[in-house]
């Protein structure tokens, strides 16, 4: 039960929560509502701290044709949770349990980019990556961010890996409320040096000094809907509002550099203002260094109560793949700053339906309706991003079946024209099943396999029906499932 309690205290930690500092003068500007502008972006690069470090480097392997490189504080490498809560906290986290090493997931890459659901991993050669672990950080162990750094190194990356400092677990700037070897709220540590000028340094090739004057740029606040999957940001897990800095030079049409910047768990605007934007030190960098700063922004759901970034597969299988709803919607906004060339999707003809409403649920179905669109030859359905009708609906109308019984769906739809390209999707509503939502269950793995809930094999225990792997399989491992249909086991 010890190792239980300090799993989940560290799975809390990670990304990181955070919070405002009482107190202190906010370097970033008021936000402006507003939308995202198209610039001249002459480079991409992404950054993150834990859940949002492994959220970058999913980014950067998945998209290598557009992010040049990536700055990550204290994660893992490309997909080590394996859509496995379980392999996340003891494998990817702590070191319990066996996670795959870096060949393998080296390997699981090329699979993947040779399958086009990456892009070719190739592009990682050369590229710069700044990596950085402090000696008192324990959320994200020492070997799980040596297998980071080893991931890159093998693809022939330009790894520069600080893991001397001895920094807690936390975004480290000269401007960081805490002590150096804290892990605590609001997780920005100050260690006396300067690792924000050392990442842009090695991703840029050399930098301006930082801003010591007040920030002449804008922080422009934008509705993430317009950016993600289906319309619908809570239904991925994401917040209705993103950020981003822009620097005068930027707006005045120089060519801008664009980092990308992911907070961790508990650190979303929704819950903390502007924590990491006011302290992580960058904005100070984009004003002399004609850097503009993507802060997309992620929020709490079901499976994700702490508002952490998806690195484990709480909501998509496709988490760490192009096609994962999250990677969508970041892509989307840095296609809309200029980034990442145009989208190669056709133009869409038709107009969103409107009048999307739910007509009815049951404990497994949701039936929709629509008002006709003129010209439209079909609809496309989409439940949180993703399209589910198989064959073209050709009525205003559908019944989506196989859900969970007390759960909510966000919907959207789009009308196909004859030459099959969908139109824009209408506005999103959410549907709730009837009945009560599955119960999780929290047990030993042992117990699981007894009471009919799991089963055993070489020594690992699986949920029946998902056959997700749940660890270990004895009474000290626990793992928490629910049955979503009948004889069908998964994860909480």
């Amino acid at each position: 039960m010890k190792i239980r309690k300090f799993l989940v205290a560290a799975l809390a930690a990670v990304g990181i929560a955070a919070t405002t500092v009482g107190g202190a003068t906010a370097a970033v500007p008021a936000p402006t509502t507003g939308s995202l502008q198209r610039y001249d972006i002459s480079s991409t690069y992404v950054s993150g701290l834990s859940s949002g470090g492994f959220m970058a480097n999913q980014m950067h392997v998945a998209y290598s044709d557009v992010f040049d490189g990536a700055g990550i504080f204290s994660a893992g490498p490309y997909d080590c949770a394996q859509n496995n809560l379980n392999t996340a906290l003891y494998g990817c986290m702590d070191t319990f349990m066996a996670r795959k090493t870096p060949a393998q997931l080296e390997q699981l890459s090329r699979d993947r980019a040779a399958a086009g659901k990456l892009d070719p991993v190739a592009n990682l050669s050369g590229d710069k990556v700044w990596l950085f672990h402090g000696t008192n950080d324990s959320t994200v162990k020492a070997p799980v961010n040596d297998d980071l750094a080893t991931y890159y190194r093998d693809l022939g990356s330009n790894v520069v890996y600080n893991n001397t400092s001895a920094s807690g677990h936390a975004w480290v700037s000269p401007i960081g409320p805490n002590s150096c070897t804290s892990t605590s709220s609001p997780y920005v540590n100050n260690c006396g040096g300067d690792p924000v000028k050392d990442m842009l340094t090695h991703l840029l090739g050399s930098v301006n000094p930082a801003s010591s004057s007040a920030l002449t740029g804008k922080l422009v606040q934008f509705d993430q809907s317009t950016y993600t999957p289906g319309g619908s940001p809570s239904a991925i897990s994401m917040g209705n509002e993103g950020f981003a800095y822009v620097p005068q030079s930027c707006q005045s049409g120089a060519s801008c550099k664009l980092m990308v910047t992911l907070h961790g768990c508990y650190q979303y605007f929704g819950l903390v203002g502007n924590a990491l934007m006011d302290k992580a030190y960058l904005n100070e960098y984009a004003d002399t260094n004609n850097l503009i700063v993507l802060y997309p922004q992620a929020t709490t759901m079901t499976g994700n109560p702490r508002g952490c970034w998806d690195w484990w597969g709480y909501k998509s299988a496709d988490y760490a793949q192009k096609s994962g709803p999250q990677m969508t919607a970041v892509m989307n906004m840095v296609k809309a700053l200029g980034a990442g060339g145009t989208t190669t999707t056709p133009t869409p003809t038709l107009p969103a339906p409107a009048g999307l409403t739910v007509t009815g649920t049951t404990d497994t179905t949701a039936s929709l309706s629509w008002t006709p669109v003129p010209g439209a030859v079909s609809y496309d359905v989409y439940r949180n991003g993703t399209k589910v009708n198989g064959a073209p609906v050709t009525s205003a109308g559908y019944t989506d079946s196989g859900l969970a019984a007390g759960t909510t769906y966000g919907y959207a739809v789009a009308a196909v024209d004859t030459a099959g390209t969908a139109g824009t999707r209408s506005a999103a509503v959410d549907a709730t099943t009837t009945g009560a939502a599955a119960v999780c269950v929290t047990a030993s793995n042992y117990a699981h396999t007894t009471a009919g809930r799991a089963h055993q094999s070489g020594g690992y225990t699986y949920a029946n029906g998902s056959d997700q792997n749940l660890g270990l399989w004895n009474v000290f491992a626990t793992s928490t499932i629910k049955q979503t249909s009948p004889g069908y086991w998964v994860t909480c």
